[in-house]
């Protein structure tokens, strides 16, 4: 946001100049003034709305930041919120928003709106889990039956179009109310008026059940180039749709989240969050973190001996817990994408590991060789740091590979988040295990 705009905005409200306020607010898309009151205190915020019309406030409120919505929401009663808002949005969106609320303000705004069959729409959407079809699903759709014939088609979509903003595709229901398929619009101009729409339909449509997750609903609508996809019950009722701008603001959201927790941030944070807020965020994988170097320490002080035998070893104790923790991100990462996309089956742990295995042998031996060469013209074929350094490295890479292979494996048949293993949980085993092998290879060899 354009510093001089803001203030120039800020300067208005203070001055309690609305009249030209309202003509500047006209010409922005809904999706700037939401960067602006993002922008704004509550408190100024709240000037915002009233100067717009009921469904540009909603288009606003709905492309705000989260947390920033939230804390605007705390000003506003019930009432204001149920008439200026909810009223005007789609039934997905009117969801989300009152999830971000305690129940008893969900209670107070249900009931304050106008609309029953929004608001009974509003309730049932509520029941479903946020993580699955049913809790993305919108009600709003154009549906006609397979027996109308071209004009009661015509006429029905025309009424049901009126109360939309935009209409993807026309599904087309059976006298049970069961998905049969779907009305391309180019069929409804080119057939005769005189077909019957099962007639001229496309037939068994790709959908998705009300518990399907969000995963896979992304992963439908990337693979057969949706915009919306329709939504059925256990026994194939049609009951909503999704659109891809939910799907892919909820996808965002989720590749946030595990972003931040293979970073080792253990809640969703922001950079204007607080500093406490940050610092709980943080602090629990640091103190795991630190808890490992003291396990590390505690190994390593077991073998003051071999230390004064062989003082150059300390040198290597960088590159072995590094080499450990980015080979055992990499390889947990690689997993963890696979997941992500569907490409990979957990039931294919064993096939996934060993090919893993062969990629890790040829990284190891190379690495090691390397290393073998470089300690070799320095210390000479006879000192124990030259085969120990090289045979500790190979071993480590080994470890590594397959430990982070077999995690998050692991994690996603448990329905663990397998983002955890591509951050400081890998780097920590992997560094407390690298430890322990060179140590003992060290005093094997010395």
């Amino acid at each position: 946001m354009e510093e001089a705009l803001l203030e120039k905005v800020t300067s208005l409200i203070d001055g309690k100049d609305f009249e030209q306020l309202r003509q500047m607010l006209t010409t922005m898309h809904p999706a700037d003034i939401a960067e602006l009151c993002d922008e704004l205190e509550p408190e100024q915020a709240k000037s915002i709305f009233p100067l717009l019309d009921n469904e540009t406030a909603a288009d606003v409120l709905v492309e705000m930041d989260e947390d920033k919505r939230k804390d605007f929401l705390k000003v506003l009663p019930p009432e204001i919120i149920a008439k200026k808002f909810v009223d005007h949005m789609d039934s997905d969106d009117a969801v989300d928003l009152i999830q971000e609320m305690d129940e008893n303000k969900q209670e107070e705004i249900l009931s304050h709106i106008e609309d029953i069959e929004q608001a009974g729409d509003i309730v049932d959407l509520l029941k479903y889990d946020e993580d699955t079809a049913g809790g993305l699903m919108g009600t709003e759709m154009v549906v006609v039956n397979e027996n109308w014939s071209m004009p009661e088609c015509l006429k029905e979509m025309r009424q049901q179009a009126e109360d939309m903003d935009e209409i993807y595709y026309v599904y087309v229901i059976d006298d049970d109310e069961r998905l049969r398929g779907v009305f391309p619009l180019k069929r409804m101009i080119t057939s005769p008026s005189v077909s019957k729409v099962k007639h001229v339909m496309k037939k068994d449509p790709v959908s998705v059940k009300v518990d399907t997750p969000i995963e896979e609903v992304a992963q439908l609508i990337e693979k057969y180039d949706l915009v919306a996809i329709p939504v059925v019950d256990s026994i194939g009722r049609l009951v909503g749709r999704i659109t891809v701008d939910d799907v892919m603001d909820e996808v965002r959201e989720q590749a946030e989240r595990e972003y931040q927790l293979a970073s080792g941030l253990s809640t969703d944070v922001e950079t204007d969050d607080s500093v406490v807020d940050q610092t709980k965020a943080r602090l629990p994988w640091l103190m795991i973190g630190m808890i490992g170097g003291i396990c590390n320490s505690l190994i390593l002080g077991n073998f003051d001996a071999t230390f004064k035998r062989f003082p150059e070893m300390a040198l290597y104790i960088p590159l072995i817990g590094g080499t450990g923790g980015n080979v055992g991100t990499q390889s947990s990462a690689i997993i963890v994408q696979g997941l992500a996309k569907n490409s990979l089956n957990t039931n294919k742990v064993l096939k996934q590991v060993f090919k893993e295995s062969l990629v890790a042998l040829v990284n190891a031996t190379i690495i090691s060789m390397l290393v073998y060469i470089y300690n070799f013209v320095r210390y000479g074929s006879h000192a124990t740091v030259t085969y120990s350094v090289s045979i500790s490295l190979f071993a480590v890479v080994m470890f590594a590979s397959i430990f982070g292979t077999f995690v998050p494996l692991t994690f996603e048949r448990l329905k663990i988040d397998p983002a955890i293993a591509t951050g400081p949980f890998i780097a920590i085993i992997n560094d407390i295990t690298g430890m322990l092998l060179y140590m003992g290879i060290t005093v094997a060899l010395s």
